[in-house]
């Protein structure tokens, strides 16, 4: 596939926020950060984004204040190739410094081309498997779920699970488990074996509620992670960049999260003993709040005991206790998390606006 460099270059001056629009806007996964001249100075990935996000670096800063702040790890300098490189050598390139896109450049340094890993290797499918928890209730949403499954609830004109699904299919998931309890009927008569929506789905339902995590045992072990993602989440994260953020951290559990800012609406003491040394007036607080979606290792998914009740804080707490390696992965993207009335409310909104699709 031809790539216009044009489509995906940024100056150094433009802001982070910029370029974390334009990574979502392209759907590769990188940007480009040019001169003038539109020589290459350097690349930014998906990854890099995150990465900057943990390191709680500021989106309003430009590009540069990111180039300087990656130019501290081992990724410093952008892994380019002569723009005629024959491909055999472009793909030992990319599996030698595990990269899914290497720009192409002439002798000046100006990109030319980006050759992809998608187009050398010709597999669209993840090599991961999905489970969808929807055996909650909703009882947050009565009287919309008296008769509803929550994740069965109409946004815009399809059922907020069949997004979901959309969702994983497109990002190249085929087989999917759908944890149900609470009227199981309305999810299995609408999704059937899954064909109709391009992925292979099968059921497993709780006689007795498990939990966010206790239903996992049920399934059959596999040798590929599984991304968990609850019934009831609208995002439009990217499922191969959390897959190799998970791979790069050689994580056992990888959890994402969200960014969540609130004002106290008092002023604020801070003490000294019984001496008050300052005060600061109606503070932001600032946390990552678990965001609904898990990827979780082979062997994480072993140790996980068969129908005993289990929820995700209670496996993350384990799995740190066992000394265990545990990463967040912040989602820049879409995301939302619909368990209230005023949620379901803004999901239809953002859907006729366009922002989940």
């Amino acid at each position: 596939m031809r790539i216009d460099p044009a489509s995906l270059s940024i100056d150094p001056e433009s802001t982070i926020e910029q370029v974390i629009a334009l990574i979502e806007r392209n759907g590769i996964g990188i940007a480009l950060v040019v001169d003038s001249e539109r020589c290459l100075l350097s690349v930014v990935t998906d990854g890099d984004i995150r990465r900057a996000i943990l390191a709680d670096l500021d989106i309003n800063l430009t590009v540069q204040r990111l180039i300087e702040h990656k130019a501290q790890t081992s990724r410093s300098e952008p892994i380019t190739a002569p723009a005629g490189t024959a491909e055999i050598d472009l793909l030992g390139l990319m599996n030698q410094h595990v990269l899914r896109h290497i720009p192409l450049v002439d002798p000046e340094g100006r990109v030319e081309d980006v050759s992809l890993m998608s187009d050398l290797v010709k597999v669209n499918e993840l090599p991961m498997s999905a489970v969808i928890m929807a055996g909650g209730q909703g009882k947050r949403l009565r009287p919309l779920t008296e008769d509803t499954p929550k994740p069965m609830l109409p946004v815009g004109d399809k059922p907020l699970m069949e997004r979901v699904v959309e969702q994983l299919q497109s990002a190249g998931i085929r087989r999917v488990n759908v944890t149900t309890h609470f009227q199981p009927e309305a999810i299995t008569e609408h999704f059937g074996d899954g064909k109709r929506f391009g992925v292979e789905i099968q059921y497993v339902e709780e006689e007795h509620p498990l939990g966010t995590a206790g239903a996992i045992g049920l399934l059959s072990v596999t040798d590929e992670p599984l991304l968990v993602i609850n019934g009831d989440v609208l995002t439009r994260v990217d499922f191969r960049a959390m897959l190799d953020f998970h791979d790069e951290q050689k994580a056992d559990m990888t959890v994402a999260v969200r960014h969540y800012d609130f004002q106290l609406p008092y002023g604020v003491v801070e003490t000294d003993g019984a001496e008050i040394s300052g005060i600061v007036e109606k503070p932001t607080m600032k946390h990552l709040i678990i965001a609904g979606i898990y990827l979780l290792s082979p062997n994480t998914c072993e140790n996980i005991p068969t129908g005993v009740p289990l929820d995700m804080p209670e496996l993350i707490a384990k799995l740190i206790a066992d000394n265990r390696r545990v990463v967040c992965f912040p989602i820049h993207e879409y995301w939302l998390d619909v368990g209230q009335h005023a949620d379901y409310q803004q999901a239809q909104t953002d859907f006729a606006k366009g922002k989940t699709t």
